[in-house]
């Protein structure tokens, strides 16, 4: 290979190795935040609450970095195949993921209003539902790094449970509404923070398909599994995907 010829696929490698670092720095980014989010509303810590909802300008900053270093290679590389699948794959995996950012920053702004009330509801299912989704949201972050289409479809399959959980904190927190009326604004919050961990987790499904699709070149094309049975579950028409947004 002629030495200029070689620099140029030397380079063209590194610019994608780089891509791929931000990407994987991003979600150790999200991951920190979705878990000082977590810390805030399950141990009443302001301090990470704080941290958290300032932690999304950086979120912002990383995902409007990538993007524009994508829109780079692809106008001055022209990847194809294999290559081209991965640069989508990181644009589309970042929105994703800015996404988890803000529904993070969400649950912080909440627990931070629910500091005023006594803490009496659904502590240990959303305790379990949080741990649920930072462990799904740790596994596609790992499947990022590594490439891992088996890991991928791990989580993929996995969203269920933290649907199921989502269905029983809505029963239970309408059940404590229905009861008593001074429930109804802490529950109120409560039922928004559960829907943004459960949105957190279609998230993290929804990168779990891109990885897939961008590792094997297949996309997932059977029926994503839901548990979500709840008046606010989106039911999607016939033929239509079943990507979150």
């Amino acid at each position: 290979m002629p030495e200029t010829a070689e620099h140029i696929v030397k380079s063209y490698e590194n610019e994608l190795i780089h891509l791929h670092d931000l990407v994987t720095g991003m979600g150790g980014m999200v991951e920190s935040q979705v878990a000082l989010a977590c810390t805030a509303i399950l141990q009443r810590d302001r301090a990470a609450a704080t941290r958290a909802t300032e932690s999304d300008v950086k979120v912002d900053a990383r995902e409007q970095e990538i993007e524009q270093y994508v829109i780079r290679l692809l106008a001055l590389r022209q990847p194809v195949a294999q290559d081209l699948r991965r640069i989508v794959a990181a644009l589309k995996s970042t929105g994703d993921l800015e996404r988890i950012g803000d529904y993070a920053a969400n649950v912080a702004k909440r627990s931070l209003v629910l500091e005023q009330f006594t803490m009496r509801y659904a502590a240990t299912g959303l305790a379990n539902m949080a741990r649920l989704v930072q462990e799904n949201l740790k596994r596609i972050i790992d499947a990022i790094g590594a490439h891992d289409a088996e890991q991928a479809m791990q989580v993929w399959r996995s969203d269920e449970a933290i649907d199921e959980i989502y269905n029983a904190l809505f029963r239970e927190l309408i059940t404590y509404m229905m009861e008593d009326p001074r429930n109804i604004t802490p529950c109120t919050h409560l039922l928004f923070i559960a829907k943004n961990l459960e949105r957190i987790g279609d998230h993290a499904t929804n990168i779990a398909e891109t990885v897939y699709y961008a590792v094997t070149g297949t996309p997932l094309t059977e029926a994503r599994p839901k548990g979500d049975t709840s008046v606010y579950a989106v039911i999607k028409p016939a033929g239509e995907s079943g990507r979150q947004e």
